[in-house]
């Protein structure tokens, strides 16, 4: 049997199923089900334990818990994509009354407004939403527990907010909208507000004895969009996919990737994790994750991709707690990313020569030291240092002839090519970082000028 580029090899395909196999056990799970991605497709799908009888497999609903808070996001970035809304704008600008209207929208996608964690009691997540019927009932006294944008505190009012936030400007259901815009376009038919058979039935298991106990499966109501959806191993496949390369019906890989860097500082003992814009991030064994996991009564789940590997990882699991479902996910990532290691894709000439882009290519000097900037075949820029210890950064066209820096120290910075009188190249300006040809070019506006003398030895 000859293997495709993104086949898993019969190592690899065992190393998964025990460590899949020895976590339901352990975890004294009644059934998981995992699956791996690589190329954009789910590689290994597998199941353990039992479903009304037999072993689950992909098309088998559980319960995803706060996974659905990365689907409410790329909702409210849809929206932003629109120029509905700005991240910066207040929440009461667009859904005014609540009690988070100076948090901007931007606080609510990365849990930075301030917002208690949960609603008035009783819990949500084993009651009725029907107990919650308007958005006043799901903030109690006080609502707001810090400031807005003063540090990271989870909040699942929040996101209820969001989807209320959605459903305002969309004048639709949330999870109409979410269906139309996002589930359908990713061919996620099994992701549903409500259970849809097949689907688990969830349980809690005694801590001491290998029995269980029903869990309620409760509506939430307003606070749907903090946790609500049900899903499939194979449809979070999808969604894992997504996370990695964006898709241009739903969000560009640029929004993606947005989601994806960390929109908060972590606490100052957690600088492994963060949190980005609906994504939770977690730097595990030197490998960035981002996703999210998810709980409700009865079920755990969790989606990891690693996009510097081109791999995600699910976990689904019909357990209240004991499952590690987290822990297993990054493992069956690590344990690909490990054993077959990412090939790159094949070095190509780019596809068209930009005369202008041309011209800057190649090196220039930040004072004395070297810099190499490169176009690339997606139209963009690399600027990269040949020093050290100092990072790059990509840098986006802005339309007018100037360019943006999209990571690291230049990100969000103005590029700007400088001219001379005859037309040719001067110098580049980034944020008043100026580059020349040579290092500290007598001719170029180098800041503080440049002695006339030049240089000497000592």
């Amino acid at each position: 049997m000859s293997l495709t580029e993104t086949d898993l090899l019969p190592g690899t395909r065992r190393a998964l199923t025990h460590r899949l196999a020895t976590g339901q056990v352990h975890g004294r799970a009644p059934s998981v089900v995992a699956a791996v991605v690589r190329g954009g497709r789910p590689v290994w799908v597998e199941g353990r334990g039992s479903v009304d009888g037999a072993v689950p497999d992909g098309d088998v609903q559980y319960r995803i818990g706060s996974i659905t808070k990365a689907f409410v996001a790329v909702l409210v970035l849809r929206l932003r994509a629109e120029g509905l809304l700005s991240l910066a704008d207040p929440l009461g600008e667009h859904l005014p009354g609540t009690a988070a209207d100076q948090a901007t929208v931007a606080d609510l996608l990365a849990h930075t407004s301030g917002l208690a964690a949960e609603t008035p009691g009783p819990w949500w997540e084993r009651t009725p939403g029907a107990l919650r019927p308007a958005l006043a009932d799901l903030l109690g006294e006080p609502a707001q527990v810090h400031r807005p944008g003063e540090r990271h505190h989870y909040s699942n009012p929040g996101y209820a907010l969001l989807g209320a936030l959605v459903e305002r400007i969309r004048g639709q259901a949330w999870d109409e909208v979410l269906r139309r815009e996002v589930l359908a376009p990713l061919g996620m038919t099994r992701t549903t507000l409500l259970p849809v058979a097949p689907h688990a039935a969830g349980w809690a298991v005694h801590p001491w004895a290998d029995v269980l106990l029903p869990e309620p499966a409760v509506d939430a109501g307003r606070m749907a969009p903090a946790g609500q959806l049900w899903s499939t191993a194979a449809d979070l496949a999808r969604f894992a996919a997504f996370l990695i390369d964006g898709d241009e019906r739903v969000l560009d890989a640029e929004a993606v990737a947005e989601m994806r860097a960390p929109a908060c500082p972590p606490e100052a003992a957690q600088w492994d994790s963060g949190y980005g814009l609906g994504l939770q991030l977690l730097r595990r064994d030197g490998r960035l994750l981002a996703g999210h996991t998810g709980s409700m009564p009865g079920f755990l789940a969790t989606v990891w991709t690693s996009a510097e590997d081109d791999l995600g990882a699910v976990v689904v699991g019909n357990s209240t707690a004991g499952l590690p479902v987290g822990a297993l996910a990054a493992d069956l990532l690590a344990a690909v990313a490990e054993r077959e290691p990412r090939i790159p894709a094949p070095w190509r000439p780019l596809p068209t020569v930009d005369p202008h882009l041309l011209e800057l290519a190649g090196p220039w000097y930040w004072g004395p030291v070297l810099w190499v900037l490169r176009p690339l075949a997606d139209g963009f820029l690399e600027l990269t240092p040949m020093s050290e210890g100092q990072r790059g950064t990509r840098l986006r066209p802005t339309g007018d002839g100037g360019w943006t820096g999209l990571n690291g120290y230049f990100a969000g910075e103005p590029l700007r090519v400088e001219r001379d009188p005859t037309g040719a190249v001067s110098h580049l300006d980034l944020g008043t970082h100026i580059f020349t040809r040579q290092p500290y070019h007598p001719a170029r506006s180098v800041p503080g000028g440049v002695e006339e003398a030049g240089w000497r030895v000592p």
